[in-house]
């Protein structure tokens, strides 16, 4: 049986803790590896690894880091394929949409490319006589991001490319679920010219995290995942005096709108509702069908349904395939007799498939439910599954009252030709992310990607401008040149003259 261990110093490691975690094909359902889970000496070694390797790289010129992590997005591009087909195997998503997260990663390394011009700050000549201001951004020191599995390549760069082009070093704790990319990863950063210790992967459970988070070295903590540890990771590194950014849960609704294209409405529905299994923190989980929307709106999908693909994530022509873990897939399950139990009508049900040939996999057809009510369980929880909700409202007034009420706000989206209802909807939602006739509103490297409410715990969103603010801390220089001889004590506080 293969086992993993961790990434640190420049170079792979094999765990000592004595302690393993299994690593699953999902399609198959058979054990495939073993993962190393760290332990307190352990999460010591990486980081420090990572504070020894900090002075020399956050000395490095941010031009010099920054071709490092162009070679780095070459040999990504080179190995797309490769660390797709590692996430497919571990993940259980299909190829095309693994290889879509590495390009999506990929992305924000491109951004990260930029650097020498993101750092740039602000100057002013003769704010007084003589005397000039200017402002600087500056590396924090060892950075943690812990992530979670349904996007073990690109939620870790999210963080890290960013991190590290700012002259920070990084410890990355990645899911157990599934971590031979985020190795790789570290394999391929190396290669490209990253000093030893700059990058290392610690794979572990809550047991590295509390130590990542308690650790004394550590300067700032990137967390993805559920709302529940989202909030304990923020209560741990703030305590522990550390600067957080912690996304957490989501529950997106699109709002279906009676004059919008319903083919073009169901088609998109169909992908951000049952794409990756609907393992995504951006997936739609909820269509808000306004007026007389709804009856095309479930005609529209069960039609679809029919035709869903659901098979071995690795074959070519799958749209859909397995969950992780079967303990995963037998939650969702429970989420399925929940919502039947609670009187929602059942249009599609999807606990009774098996794909041909993989009948130990851990599959779970598509599920479609219509009438759903908001106070049923099925709609105020995160279900991370191939479930879709309907909820039928009278008009986009009740329906942006309905998406605001809850307690989630990662994403939304609108489905209309009617412009001005768009603007009323974007203007007046409560959510970090919006999509007019885009279903999953993911925003580019060089925005930023975060919720609001119980969807994100902190002040910065990932990646983009808020990314490089979160990795870097300002400091500003004012400075005189006085000729010798012609200084006066002052004892009032100072004034520019």
């Amino acid at each position: 049986m293969p086992e993993l261990g961790h990434f640190i110093g420049g170079k792979p490691i094999r765990g000592r803790s004595g302690r393993h975690a299994p690593v699953f094909d999902p399609s198959l359902g058979t054990h495939s590896a073993r993962v190393s889970l760290a332990d307190a000496t352990e999460v010591d070694h990486a980081v420090t690894a990572a504070q020894a390797a900090f002075a020399g790289w956050a000395n490095t010129t941010p031009l010099r880091r920054a071709r490092v992590l162009f070679e780095f997005k070459n040999l990504l591009v080179k190995h797309r394929d490769e660390l797709a087909a590692m996430i497919s195997a571990e993940h259980g998503k299909v190829l095309s949409d693994a290889q879509g997260e590495v390009t999506r990663g990929i992305e924000v390394v491109e951004f990260a490319c930029g650097i020498p011009h993101l750092l740039k700050g602000e100057f002013s000549a003769d704010v007084g006589t003589g005397v000039d201001s200017w402002s600087l951004r500056q590396p924090l020191g060892v950075c943690v991001g812990i992530t979670p599995f349904n996007f073990p390549a690109m939620v870790p760069m999210w963080m890290f490319p960013i991190a590290i082009a700012a002259g920070n070093t990084f410890v990355l704790k990645p899911s157990e679920k599934d971590p031979s990319c985020p190795l790789r990863l570290a394999e391929l950063l190396t290669q490209a010219g990253a000093p030893d210790g700059v990058f290392n992967v610690l794979n572990g459970d809550k047991l590295a995290v509390d130590a990542l988070l308690a650790h004394p070295q550590v300067k700032a903590v990137s967390f993805v995942g559920s709302t529940p540890v989202a909030r304990a990771v923020q209560r741990g590194a703030i305590e522990h005096g550390k600067r957080v950014q912690a996304l957490g849960g989501a529950k997106n609704h699109a709002v279906v709108m009676p004059d919008a294209d319903m083919d073009f409405a169901a088609d998109a529905l169909m992908g951000a509702a049952y794409g990756s299994a609907g393992e995504r923190c951006m997936a739609i989980s909820v269509a808000v069908a306004v007026g007389d929307s709804a009856d095309s709106l479930v005609a529209a999908l069960s039609r679809r349904l029919q035709k869903l693909r659901v098979r071995d994530s690795r074959d070519s022509d799958a749209d859909m395939g397995p969950l992780v873990t079967r303990e995963h897939r037998d939650k969702v399950r429970g989420y399925v007799d929940v919502g039947c139990q609670e009187g929602a009508k059942l249009v599609a049900d999807g606990r009774g498939f098996s794909a041909p040939g993989r009948e130990n996999g851990f599959f779970l057809g598509a599920t479609l439910f219509d009438q759903v009510k908001p106070s049923m369980r099925i709609y105020r929880e995160e279900i991370f599954g191939p479930v879709l909700c309907i909820t039928r409202v009278p008009t986009l007034t009740a329906a942006l009252a309905l998406v605001n009420s809850h307690e989630f706000a990662n994403g939304t989206s609108i489905f209309t030709n009617d412009g001005r209802a768009a603007q009323e909807f974007y203007r007046n939602v409560e959510a970090g992310m919006v999509g007019i006739n885009v279903p999953i509103p993911v925003p580019m490297a060089f925005h930023s990607f975060g919720g609001w409410k119980q969807s994100l715990f902190g002040d910065m969103h990932v990646h983009g401008p808020e990314g490089v603010r979160f990795y870097t801390r300002q400091k500003t220089v004012t400075s005189r040149w006085p000729k010798s001889g012609s200084s006066v004590a002052e004892f009032v506080m100072p004034t520019m003259k």
